[in-house]
């Protein structure tokens, strides 16, 4: 029999969120959602729990280990919880709205379960704010959404932002073309992701040598691209490291106040993307703020180019400026309900009496700075 628990215990990796950052994390996802809408990004609101089959076919294999999955009593089906929304955006752009014209714009924000945390995110319930560009293969709808990633942290005052981006297909083009066998495309795709040069060069051959210049090329935009060029690359790979070139000056032309660095063999956490790639991170925030890039939506018959990026609230409240406290007002009993809403709308929150007694220490007993005293507010002492 199990030892009885203290009712604040939680599983590992959740938390309860309490006054005020509850308030505040609502309050930032309203602000999010608001940007995305004003750039015609409409909103979806996916369901928490979807068939096994729905939520991890095709792409969304890659979320599997991530899942929590148990057996529906209703329809006696495997089900799963999402552990991501991305894909659940892109089933919904192709089944309910698959006759909506394209390009396709969509916006959502909830909260997702995985089954285990990372070093970086422990939490293993989190929200997560996005947008997903479906229905066009165009490098201007990369730099689009790369570019309204980076305004929508603006836009919360999330300062020092940078973003990274990077080309998982590029290495699985330079090792098809050059013939590379499983096993030793194991041992090189180890390396690189560890970063690991010496582990590069115990592998030897053409395709080591080539990708440990690749990984040597990482860094700022500017220099990465340079160096880049000076490659001679397999013709799909050459295909996508000028992709990555086109994206690069469209942002710059679009202008997000960002740093642009690029890591050509980076490819963790890309499992199932198809092109260009980005992480966003900001200066003094542990961890990633958000990451997105190009795949196929859809799962089945149906699957068209699209791509998109996901915000984690956890991460981005870090680099939110706090916010500055409201104002908050005790009502006496005797207080006229015109002008509690009269306070109320000229922006104060507004506390009520339920009891007789000393309004000013209910007042600062409930965190009120002020009472509401002869017709007006009245501080009281700091």
């Amino acid at each position: 029999m199990e030892d009885e628990l203290h009712p604040a215990l939680l599983p590992a990796g959740l938390r309860d969120l309490l006054p005020p950052d509850a308030a505040i994390e609502a309050a930032v996802v309203e602000r999010l959602m608001a940007v995305l809408a004003s750039h015609g990004y409409e909103r979806v609101k996916p369901p928490l729990l979807e068939f096994e089959a729905s939520l991890l076919g095709g792409s969304g294999a890659a979320m599997a280990q991530e899942t929590f999955r148990l057996l529906d009593p209703a329809s006696h089906r495997m089900i799963g919880i999402r552990a991501d929304m991305t894909l659940q955006i892109a089933r919904i752009a192709t089944a309910r709205l698959v006759k909506s014209p394209r390009p396709l714009r969509l916006a959502y924000a909830g909260q997702v379960l995985r089954v285990r945390g990372t070093q970086l995110r422990p939490e293993r319930q989190f929200g997560q704010v996005g947008a997903e560009l479906i229905g066009s293969d165009l490098a201007t709808a990369d730099a689009e959404v790369i570019s309204l990633a980076a305004e929508t942290l603006t836009a919360l005052g999330v300062a020092g932002l940078s973003i990274d981006l990077s080309l998982p297909t590029l290495v699985p083009a330079i090792l098809a073309a050059l013939g590379v066998g499983e096993e030793a495309a194991r041992r090189l795709r180890t390396a690189l992701d560890h970063k690991d040069a010496a582990a590069l060069a115990a592998v030897g051959g053409d395709a080591a040598m080539l990708l440990a210049r690749l990984m040597g090329a990482a860094g700022t935009a500017d220099r990465a691209l340079a160096a880049l060029a000076d490659i001679a690359l397999p013709e799909d790979a050459r295909a996508e490291r000028d992709r990555l070139a086109e994206i690069v000056v469209l942002l710059r032309r679009l202008g997000p106040t960002v740093s642009l660095t690029v890591d050509p063999v980076e490819n963790r956490g890309f499992e199932y993307h198809t092109g260009v790639t980005f992480t966003v991170f900001a200066r003094g925030i542990r961890g990633e703020l958000g990451r997105g890039g190009r795949y196929r939506a859809g799962n089945g018959a149906v699957t068209e180019s699209a791509t998109g990026f996901t915000l984690y609230t956890d991460t981005v409240l870090r680099g939110v400026p706090p916010a500055p406290p409201a104002r908050r007002i005790f009502l006496p009993l005797d207080t006229a309900p015109g002008d509690a809403a009269a306070l109320r709308r000229d922006g104060w929150v507004t506390v009520a009496a339920l009891e007789p007694g000393d309004p000013a220490e209910a007042a600062a007993r409930l965190g009120c700075s002020h009472v509401w005293t002869g017709g007006a507010p009245r501080a009281l002492p700091v």
